[in-house]
């Protein structure tokens, strides 16, 4: 145990954030630049060392949360990392980006401030690279074996390296322009700005793993012969089919999905040019949607000093605090502010042109009204009933918009892509490619990881799924893996 009495004596501290108004006038990350070393020490002092680790249980990568918080006690950054490292190929992503479900399991949580778990997670990621301790491993042995993988999102990119690593030549396909799938054009800077993913990408480039980007398979290359001219295929694409909202006058120009919106301000950032297609700058925004995603659209439309923004969520408000029926240590859902929703209060209480109520509860969309030239002008909803979401008589009323955003979540895989079509892959009523518990689909040698086979997820359950994937395609090819598999294609999270 790292310090017998810290959970007692020292209190949780959050990482620092930059004001509101000053995070917004840029696209750099939220945080404070100064280092967590001076206080992550007592951070991690603060773990109990339980008997039974439910923060452990509660990651999808099973990280070793109690080993490494003493490690950082001791002030043992080569052996912190080690244990990181060990089961997590990404940390300096998910220590920006998971919900932390660990924080949520900690037993701290049930009566107290969890462990900062995630901040002592950055913390290890970011002294690993500082010091050496997370340098490219290439591997001593190849294995004479070809690994293509479709994808080079979190799951894409964790499955290439555990290969490459285990001696197989892994070769990326990715259709966009740049490597990193969602996490280089879905997440806002302000979440994870992308030198980040470039370090990793380069290690990965020189531990062995090819990338080929621009390339769409099933068009460009056809599938077939993909498959072809490897020994086993990984499609790892994502969930890329977005969930549509069937009101009138979604057709009305100015409505657009969020995935629309986003990888555009994105390209901005990457310098592709100075002003997207898409753009909130003046405009009336409304945000239809109430996760992750919706707040991504948020914030980044204050950055682009849209005139007023306002987000629907058609789930009622939560409370502060757990229900019965959400008891420790399920992830629950209470109220959370993400940083995009402090800025649009901070807004409103210092310009109200520039920010509005960023919420608003229990609203159904009811239609889309425009003007004569086919644009979107208003956005008319009722307060959504709880048992059923349908709308309440009485209770309409219309908010202005000239450019509405759509963040409903994503179904699966396009299945009329070619690359669905290419393979004959079966799909499951959920809309994700159908697949065993070994990551396997019905076509030999043909494999699924992360979000297209799962469904929507989060970042942590990409990774451990390219992970498992990985050990289940070196068992393939070999008869044997020495890879990690922290998960089966058949577990679920307790939440999302």
């Amino acid at each position: 145990m790292a310090d017998p009495k810290g959970f007692l004596t020292t209190p949780r501290r959050p990482r620092t954030r930059r004001s509101a108004t000053a995070r917004v006038a840029d696209w750099n990350e939220v945080y404070e630049g100064q280092s967590l070393l001076p206080i992550v020490g007592g951070q991690a002092g603060r773990c109990m060392d339980c008997g039974i680790p439910f923060c452990h249980d509660a990651c999808p990568l099973g990280n070793l949360i109690p080993d490494w918080n003493d490690l950082v006690y001791r002030d043992d950054w080569q052996a912190a990392a080690a244990r990181l490292l060990a089961t997590n190929n990404f940390p300096e992503f998910t220590g920006r980006l998971c919900p932390a479900p660990c924080e949520s399991a900690c037993v701290l949580a049930i009566d107290s401030d969890p462990v900062s778990i995630k901040n002592v997670e950055i913390t290890i990621a970011e002294r690993a690279w500082q010091l050496g301790h997370d340098r490219p491993l290439p591997p001593l042995d190849p294995s004479g074996h070809r690994v293509a993988i479709v994808g080079s999102g979190p799951a894409g990119l964790a499955c290439a390296q555990q290969l490459t690593r285990a001696g197989h030549r892994t070769v990326v396909y990715e259709r966009a322009d740049r490597i990193g799938g969602l996490l280089r054009y879905g997440i806002p800077n302000f979440r994870l700005e992308k030198h980040y993913l470039d370090r990793r990408i380069e290690q990965l480039r020189s531990e062995g793993t090819e990338f080929h980007t621009g390339v769409t398979v099933g068009s460009d290359v056809s599938a077939a012969e993909l498959r072809a001219g490897c020994d086993a295929l990984v499609i790892a694409v994502g969930a890329t089919r977005w969930r549509e909202l069937p009101v009138p006058g979604r057709e009305l120009d100015g409505v657009h999905q969020a995935m629309e919106y986003l990888p555009l301000a994105n390209r901005v950032v990457e310098g592709d040019f100075g002003t997207p297609a898409i753009d909130a700058e003046g405009k009336q925004v409304v945000i239809v949607g109430g996760g992750d995603t919706a707040a991504d659209c948020l914030g980044t439309a204050l950055r682009q000093h849209a005139g007023a923004v306002t987000q629907l969520d058609i789930n009622p408000r939560p409370g502060e605090h757990r229900t019965a029926g959400q008891p420790w240590p399920v992830y629950p859902r209470t109220y959370r502010m993400t940083t995009s929703h402090e800025e649009a209060e901070a807004l409103t209480r210092t310009a109200p042109q520039a920010g509005a109520d960023a919420r608003i509860f229990s609203a159904t969309t009811l239609h889309l009204e425009g003007d004569p030239h086919g644009h979107v002008t208003a956005l008319r909803l009722a307060e959504a009933e709880p048992a059923d979401r349908r709308p309440r008589t009485g209770t309409d009323q219309v908010i202005p918009a000239d450019l509405v955003l759509l963040a409903l979540g994503f179904h699966g895989p396009d299945p009329d892509s070619p690359l669905l079509q290419d393979l004959s892959l079966d799909l499951t009523d959920d809309g994700t490619i159908a697949r065993d518990t070994r990551f396997a689909t019905h076509h030999d040698g043909v494999f699924v990881a992360g979000d297209a086979g799962r469904g929507q997820s989060l970042i942590v359950w990409a990774i451990a799924e390219g992970r498992s994937a990985a050990a289940a395609v070196d068992r393939y090819l070999t008869g044997r893996t020495a890879l990690p598999a922290p998960i089966t294609a058949a577990d679920r999270p307790l939440t999302l």
